[in-house]
């Protein structure tokens, strides 16, 4: 596990210390979940989350290939073949940690019972839309994604703000095929924490380092700002 706990430890912040790292955008959003919850982990950013968790926090990691009680990844040198989560990165499982199989694992998905479905995007709309699965030029595979969206009580983002060529992440409307309508309930990115808020998004916080112009330079939707801010 990282020992650095809180947004502007050592290893959470940006190398130009505007914004968070990968790291940091998975330690903000793990300070957000309730103590108590099942969480969803996907590919990406959200599998970081894991190492941010601690064994007092009664926070219970569901991994889609059949987990509950996934724990932070496994220290080099000490990584077990069996015992990976949906993203294939090597893992460890706290004490009470349950597998079972992918009928199972679904099911939980689908039923109703995880709290929290954190997912990486490449679109998410301030209406709430994302876009996940297919992009040009990539082999498209939706995985459990879309059961995740609908089963799931809230459904995070997690995911750098902007892509490789500095296009916004955060769109008016999605371009790329959706993974689910009006799903997305809150989105953490290197910049900031946000809520869709239908013609806009709500800032909820701004990232170490990140001003407004700067967000507004990186956002391709409205934003709509606390009253300090505004």
């Amino acid at each position: 596990m990282s020992p650095a706990i809180g947004g502007e430890a050592a290893g959470l912040l940006a190398a130009d210390g505007a914004g968070w790292s990968r790291e940091g955008v998975a330690e903000r959003a793990r300070r957000d979940l309730r103590s108590g919850s099942f969480v969803n982990l996907g590919i990406g950013i959200p599998q970081l989350v894991a190492d941010f968790v601690e064994p007092e926090a009664e926070i219970y990691i569901h991994s889609e290939n059949g987990i509950i009680g996934a724990g932070p990844g496994a220290a080099e040198g000490e990584e077990d073949a069996d015992i990976v989560d949906a993203g294939k990165r090597h893992i460890t499982l706290v004490l009470g940690a349950s597998t079972f199989d992918s009928a199972l694992s679904f099911a939980i998905m689908r039923g109703g019972h995880l709290d929290y479905s954190l997912l990486g995007g490449m679109e998410v709309a301030c209406n709430g839309d994302l876009a996940n699965w297919a992009a040009p030029g990539r082999t498209p595979g939706v995985g459990g994604a879309m059961d995740l969206v609908q089963g799931a009580k809230e459904v995070w983002v997690l995911l750098l703000h902007r892509g490789k060529g500095g296009e916004s992440k955060m769109r008016v409307r999605c371009e790329l095929p959706l993974t689910g309508a009006g799903v997305t309930t809150r989105v953490y990115t290197d910049l900031g924490v946000f809520e869709p808020a239908g013609a806009a998004f709500r800032v909820i916080e701004r990232a170490p380092g990140v001003t407004r112009a700067l967000l507004e330079e990186a956002t391709e939707a409205p934003l709509e700002w606390p009253e300090p801010d505004a």
